[in-house]
């Protein structure tokens, strides 16, 4: 009866532990589905971070103004699997972000596709599991 107690207790407890670690991939914490965005602009920095990745954008609007998004990416080790390394993204490339923006309207995103200047599409790893819209 005591073993099975200490069972039920440590099951318990592995259950409240992983709670934490599954809200902090809510997509619908931070972003809105309801805000696509896709903006185009060149690369000033991208960081290869854990638990996600972050690429900065310069994003000239149509008034002039430069403007720098942060759009987030899966992690480093995701996006190695997919077929991005540290040269894929060099600062000065011309990318296009397709993704979500911020719910606070600030000019931070998660991005869901990179497309080159090439052409070329880039899945940035972030899953409908995640939360994300398909």
């Amino acid at each position: 009866m005591r073993t099975r107690l200490l069972a039920v207790a440590a099951g318990a407890a592995l259950l409240l532990a992983v709670a934490p670690v599954r809200a902090h991939h809510a997509f619908a914490a931070e972003f809105d589905a309801a805000k696509p965005i896709k903006v185009r602009g060149k690369v000033v920095k991208w960081e290869l971070t854990n638990p996600h990745s972050w690429i900065h954008i310069e994003v000239t609007g149509a008034d002039g103004k430069t403007v720098t998004w942060m759009i987030e990416g899966a992690s480093p080790n995701n996006l190695y699997r997919l077929g991005l390394s540290k040269e894929s993204l060099p600062a000065g490339s011309d990318i296009t972000v397709e993704g979500y923006q911020a719910k606070d309207g600030t000019t931070k995103a998660v991005g869901r596709n990179i497309v080159f200047s090439d052409g070329r599409k880039f899945f940035l790893g972030l899953s409908e599991a995640e939360g994300a819209p398909r």
